[in-house]
């Protein structure tokens, strides 16, 4: 029996892979002549279920711990197991208290054990909370190792394609916020990614601020992304300049090195997410939508996708039961 699966980001990826590994035949769709439409190509990459808790549901903590053990067994290699590092500025370190009471999983650093950590931030903070057990992941390399992956594995991957090349049993729509779903909302995220090749980062740092908290990541060759507005907003035009100026603002402030910083890329994206800001898998006849996951693709995409894959090879089970008899 085969599914067809709409959309290519983590979500449409994810679960193809999982159905894949099931020995299910699949056909998945990309409207877009390559990846880089998906909100997941601007992710920050962080597996954060920790600090994502901060402001997040219990079940963001308890989905998504177990993410970062999937990707370092789907993507060997590319999960990068540095924890994630917490500050703010001196004026704000009731920030760190504030965020230190809503979270769990970190220690407490002085200036002396933050410095040891990460080098280039030595002198400047003088206390952090370290979570030792996150990660990141280049989201743009996971995407298309992910594909390649899926690909080399049976699926049938094309893109600039919206109708199945055969009929399907079923399908699954993963399409962000190009879902009919009328109980989504867009959520305007933006970023900026910079060379600034003196600065040397081990780890995502969360610059904690009252009005916009941002972090940074890094990635190889002295580039890092600088993230993310949460605007509630449909519009997908260029970001913009109180946006830019906030993220490059914290970005100086964090450290002075990225002033000589080049600024290589901005993005916008839409978020999909529901009222809760959780994901939800949803059947209705022989279609499963799995959509919602806000700000939380990468870390939350792994479990729905095990659960999507374990519900549709149920029902792909009853449909042939009933067709035998």
């Amino acid at each position: 029996m085969k599914v067809g699966i709409k959309g290519a980001g983590v979500a449409g990826l994810a679960l193809a892979h999982e159905l894949v590994s099931r020995g299910v035949r699949v056909e998945l769709l990309e409207k877009h002549k390559d990846l880089t439409a998906s909100a997941s190509w601007l992710a920050g990459g962080m597996l954060a279920p920790w600090c994502e808790r901060e402001s997040a549901e219990e079940d963001v903590l308890r989905l998504g711990q177990a993410s970062i053990g999937w990707w370092s067994k789907v993507l060997p290699g590319q999960v990068r197991h540095n924890g994630t590092l917490v500050v703010a500025a001196p004026r704000d370190t009731g920030e760190l208290s504030r965020f230190a009471s809503r979270t769990s999983g970190f220690a407490w650093l002085d200036a002396d054990a933050l410095g040891a950590l990460e080098p280039d931030l030595a002198g400047r903070f003088a206390k952090g909370l370290h979570f030792a057990g996150e990660a990141h992941l280049d989201p743009r390399q996971a995407l298309r190792a992910l594909r390649a992956k899926v690909s080399e594995s049976g699926a049938k991957v094309r893109l600039e394609a919206q109708h199945f090349t055969a009929a399907t049993d079923l399908v699954a729509d993963c399409t962000g916020m190009a879902s009919p779903d009328p109980h989504l909302r867009p959520v305007r995220g933006e970023m900026l990614i910079l060379h600034a090749p003196d600065v040397s980062l081990s780890r995502p740092v969360r610059f904690l601020h009252p009005r916009i908290p941002v972090y940074v990541v890094p990635r190889d060759s002295g580039v890092f992304m600088v993230g993310a507005t949460m605007i509630e907003s449909r519009d997908q035009g260029a970001v913009s300049v109180r946006s830019t100026m906030e993220l490059l603002n914290a970005a100086y402030s964090l450290h002075p090195g990225f002033a000589e910083a080049k600024i290589i890329e901005t993005g916008v994206g839409l978020r999909p997410a529901y009222p809760n800001n959780l994901p939800r898998l949803t059947f209705t006849g022989n279609t499963l939508s799995m959509n919602g996951f806000y700000r939380h693709g990468f870390l939350l995409a792994p479990h729905f996708a095990m659960e999507a894959a374990g519900r549709i090879v149920q029902h792909l089970q009853e449909m042939s039961l009933e067709a035998n008899h």
